[in-house]
């Protein structure tokens, strides 16, 4: 499946530079290369310096309870402050903030007039503040921020990465301090989408500082929003959790984190503490906060274990666990989470953007055929999001996936009973891309392109009031870059197969698909397609390819989101990805609802050819790249 790690072995040696661009008829000696890299360097040096000066530092202040006072409080009451010196101490000088939300991750309350609340009480629980719009929370030197406050008297039971440490009797208050800010005020926002940056070991942690952290530092847009970091924070192995905040350190705004399947204690024994670990390092398996006019909603898409007695209840699960009958986790929000979630959604005017965050996406096409990679409660959540302007990101798939309004393929309707989706639903790729699989890049992290023939990178929401567009940067390149092109011919298919069989028992010599961009009359005969891997195409997006300067012709989506299940297999398939990914390992693009193909004229003369490919997204935005391939009479 597409959520655990691939068997094959990623190669790590060797270089591989793709899309290299060559600066003809210039040389630039090594003084003028280090000139032209030391200017930007110093200006986003002085950048960084600013938010570090700027930033917020502090954590949510816990008055502990008087022991001597004795009795069992039911009640937890404290503050949400103004904190006018930065100390992260509520004084009787620094005024309260009216009107914001606060829960425990059942109820929602306001705070009155002089920013007091009250809330019930329970083992277990989690206590948040939800950010308001124009204010900020603190955030610790990782850039991480503090909201919350985790009451569990005893402790989690015996867990190997440890858990929440005993917390004792419920405090005397938790109060939440926040700072002013026109960042998180202003009408425009630039919310980075990270999803599984999925570290393994540190040395997979050395790739993402290499890749996406390195470009993200370089970025200062994001100041209001921050990032978040959609589940798979991690690899299984939770005692990473340190050296992945030391990345967060080296980002330029507040940094929050949501749970995946791969954050998971899986020593827990029940789904209350499966998550223990994370919330006592990272930050609630759930919450919300408010930038601008967008309300952000990050959401525990993942249960586990999932057990028949509970999973089973709706009939859509025959079995929650894997094939080995061991406990396994499904896509599922329990009861407690979803009351949460309604009473949320009530504190949030009709007017706001309401951004919809999740590990496990509510649905997919990836897996669409897969239940258990998707949500359970998908029509419940768009029940409650009925009428108000929405967008749902998610991770897991290691894919990149743009689904507008009414997009539709067959699983979603057999498995949920969704005739079209209601609002767009994007699934923001990966960090790790293919699980860092494939050649190491000259840059120091592996090529790891998906499953869908993308490569890793993060998605950024480019919001303006309650309006969205979306923009997928991928790794160590600009935002220009968001498509690759290929050559699909009947020579291409065959070695697909030839070579999936080698892989299987690797007997004999390899099987070489040569040059890719050499095709022969008998492959135009026989039927061959320049492909367009368009990352962030979407419905409404447009393909038009002009050959040898002449007319340009529109290229068609190999999957229309009409209804239709997948197709799969080489015919399908990125070309330009599976010659890399059946030679160097991992996932193989057999199979994209971001592809779009031109058939080429039979009638091509022997030489060499230049495509001109203009892709066009749903937002109206333009993007060229040219491919040259070469005709001959036999290969």
């Amino acid at each position: 499946m597409s959520l655990s790690r691939p068997s094959s072995t990623p190669v790590r040696a060797g270089i591989a530079v793709l899309g290299a661009m060559a600066i003809a008829g210039s040389t630039l000696t090594a003084l003028a290369v280090q000139t032209a890299v030391a200017a930007p360097a110093a200006a986003a040096q002085a950048e960084r310096n600013d938010w570090d000066a700027e930033a917020y530092r502090g954590q949510v202040e816990v008055v502990p309870a008087d022991r001597s006072a004795g009795g069992d409080r039911r009640t937890l009451t404290g503050r949400v402050f103004l904190d006018g010196d930065r100390d992260s101490r509520s004084d009787r000088r620094e005024r309260g903030v009216a009107g914001v939300v606060v829960s425990n991750g059942r109820d929602v309350v306001t705070t009155d007039r002089r920013g007091r609340y009250e809330l019930p009480a329970y083992d277990n629980m989690t206590v948040f503040v939800t950010q308001p719009a124009g204010h900020q929370v603190p955030v610790d030197e990782h850039n991480v921020a503090q909201f919350h406050y985790n009451h569990l008297p005893a402790g989690s039971p015996e867990l190997r990465y440890g858990g929440i440490e005993p917390t004792g009797p419920l405090p005397e208050a938790v109060n939440f301090p926040l700072v002013k800010s026109k960042a998180t005020a202003s009408r425009e926002q630039h919310c980075v989408i990270a999803g599984d940056l999925q570290t393994y070991d540190k040395e997979e942690v050395g790739y993402a500082r290499a890749g996406a952290i390195a470009d993200l530092s370089r970025r200062h847009d994001h100041t209001g929003c921050g990032a978040l970091f959609i589940g798979d924070v991690v690899g299984d192995d939770l005692s990473l959790y340190p050296d992945v905040k030391e990345l967060t350190a080296e980002l330029n705004g507040p940094v929050r984190f949501l749970p995946g399947n791969h954050d998971l204690d899986y020593d827990a024994k029940s789904a209350e503490h499966s998550f223990d670990t994370f919330r006592a390092q990272m930050a609630p398996a759930y919450y919300s906060y408010d930038v601008g006019r967008t309300h952000v909603i990050a959401l525990n898409t993942v249960r586990y274990p999932c057990t028949p007695d509970v999973d089973n209840a709706d009939g859509l699960h025959a079995n929650c666990s894997d094939p080995q009958n061991s406990p396994s986790y499904n896509g599922r929000l329990d009861e407690r989470q979803l009351e949460w979630l309604e009473r949320d959604l009530a504190k949030v005017p009709s007017d706001r953007l309401v951004v919809v965050a999740g590990h496990i996406p509510l649905l997919t096409y990836a897996d669409e055929g897969s239940a258990r990679h998707q949500v359970d409660q998908v029509r419940e959540v768009y029940d409650l999001l009925e009428g108000r302007r929405a967008v749902s990101v998610a991770g897991h798939t290691h894919s990149i996936e743009n689904m507008k309004t009414g997009d539709l393929f067959k699983g979603w309707r057999d498995l949920f009973g969704v005739e079209g989706l209601p609002f767009p639903h994007i699934t923001a790729g990966a960090v790790s891309g293919d699980w860092y699989s494939g050649k190491l890049t000259e840059k120091g992290y592996p090529v790891a392109v998906g499953r869908d023939g993308a490569r890793p990178g993060v998605l950024t929401l480019d919001i303006k009031g309650n309006t969205f567009r979306e923009r997928f940067t991928l790794t160590g390149e600009s935002d220009d870059v968001q498509m690759q092109l290929g050559v699909n011919s009947p020579t291409y298919r065959q070695w697909y197969l030839d070579r999936q069989a080698w892989n299987r028992n690797r007997q004999g010599e390899a099987p070489e698909l040569g040059d890719p961009a050499v095709v022969s009359r008998d492959d135009l005969a026989g039927t061959t397609w320049l492909t367009t891997n368009f990352w962030m195409g979407s419905t409404g997006s447009r393909v038009r390819v002009s050959i040898d300067g002449g007319r340009a012709r529109e290229a068609v989506r190999t999957q229309q989101a009409r209804g239709e299940d997948q197709l799969v297999g080489p015919e399908w398939s990125d070309p330009h990805a599976v010659a890399q990914q059946l030679v160097h390992g991992g996932s193989v693009a057999d199979r994209t609802m971001h592809l779009w193909r031109l058939e080429l004229p039979a009638g091509l003369e022997p030489g060499t050819h230049h495509a001109r490919v203009t892709a066009t997204d749903s937002h109206g935005r333009t993007f060229t790249d040219t491919l040259r391939f070469t005709v001959v009479e036999e290969r």
